[in-house]
C-alpha cells in the first residue's frame, strides 16, 4: 500500500533556537495550516513550542 499524501511526513523545528527536531504525520485536509505542537526539547531542557518548516 502506497503512503497517502494526504498525510504527509512534515518536520518539527524548535522554536528555542537549538536545532532540535522532532518527525510525524500530519492530516493536510484537517490542518492546512503549519502545525504547532508545544512538545519537550532535551537541549533546552524545557517545553517549547516547535512549529512545521518546509
Amino acid at each position: 500500500m502506497a503512503r497517502s499524501e494526504l498525510r504527509p511526513v512534515v518536520r518539527l523545528r524548535s522554536t528555542a533556537g537549538t536545532g532540535f527536531t522532532y518527525v510525524t504525520r500530519k492530516n493536510r485536509r484537517t490542518d492546512p495550516d503549519r502545525l504547532v505542537l508545544r512538545k519537550f526539547d532535551p537541549a533546552a531542557r524545557r517545553h517549547v513550542d516547535f512549529r512545521e518548516e518546509r
